[in-house]
């Protein structure tokens, strides 16, 4: 599965950060969403999979396209075609505010596995705490934060004073630069979206990293909700296994507004740049792909800076 979607879901992920970029400093963040959503369902309906979209753009009533439970793929025209069957968790456009701003780290972002394979989130808020490889093991969502700290510190062979910590504000990419060795992020704490959470897993999945997390259950209507859906205990701390089981999984995103890991999108007389990330599991392969999408006309140029 990830060797034959992985470049299908690249260009779900580019055509929906274009279409945001083209919004981006106008002040309209639900404009740039909602052009970032139409871009990516309209490519994902060219992609040979029979999916299902697990966490997305919220309930059938309350989105247009891209809601949880929605049919998506080849599979939804050919429904007799033998297909893979794909589990995805998409958001189109994650930083809406900092699109519509110009602000950095804004993405479009998807995570698939086969089906099963990422959690059922419901859109409610998550205490979090994220590690890379080295501290594994080493932290508890319950203990106080200074123990977390130094236990950190410990398997990092530093001080406390030298950890840099991000206290959650874009889920995604602060998560992602956690778990990957030489972006100067040591750990994420904090609290932010359950769906994020289960897209930030799958990338740690790939990028042998740890999350852990609870949901936040602050009013009557949550536990009901979770009640229905078949959550039991309330108060579960979910591993990254748990928020993301698949045995095969692809974490796609593209930059929309430069960021830390990677470039936004930029224009230019022939056309457009990309900047990409492709995570995968069981081939274990951590992909930057910088693509060029020229314009097709008969005296296009192309330009290497």
């Amino acid at each position: 599965m990830e060797e034959q979607l992985s470049l299908d879901f690249l260009r779900v992920v580019e055509n929906a950060a274009i279409a945001a970029a083209r919004t981006m400093g106008f002040g309209d963040r639900h404009h740039a969403d909602e052009v970032a959503v139409e871009a990516m369902r309209k490519t994902m309906d060219s992609v040979e999979i029979d999916g299902t979209i697990v966490i997305g753009e919220g309930e059938r009533d309350e989105a247009p396209m891209l809601y949880i439970g929605e049919k998506v793929g080849l599979g939804t025209h050919a429904p007799k075609a033998l297909f893979p069957q794909v589990d995805i968790a998409v958001d189109p456009l994650e930083g809406t505010n900092l699109c519509a701003t110009g602000a950095a780290n804004a993405i479009a972002v998807l995570a698939a596995s086969e089906r099963g394979g990422l959690l059922h989130a419901p859109d409610l808020y998550m205490e979090k705490l994220v590690v890379g490889p080295s501290c594994k093991g080493a932290v508890d969502l319950d203990a106080p934060v200074a123990d977390n700290l130094k236990s950190i510190a410990k398997r990092l062979d530093r001080d406390v004073e030298d950890l840099v910590v991000i206290v959650l504000d874009r889920d995604l990419s602060a998560g992602i630069s956690a778990a990957v060795v030489g972006t100067g992020v040591h750990a994420v704490m904090g609290t932010g979206g359950a769906p994020e959470g289960v897209l930030t897993a799958a990338a740690l999945r790939c990028l042998n990293g740890q999350i852990l997390a609870r949901l936040v259950v602050s009013k009557p209507e949550h536990a009901e909700r979770l009640a229905k859906m078949g959550v039991k205990d309330l108060k579960r701390i979910y591993d990254t296994e748990d928020l993301a089981p698949g045995k095969k999984m692809i974490f796609a995103c593209t930059g929309v507004t430069d960021g830390n890991l990677l470039k936004g999108v930029r224009f230019f007389g022939e056309g457009v740049r990309t900047s990409s990330m492709i995570l995968t599991l069981d081939e274990r392969q951590v992909r930057f792909i910088d693509s060029v999408h020229l314009e097709k006309r008969p005296d296009i140029k192309v330009r290497f800076n």
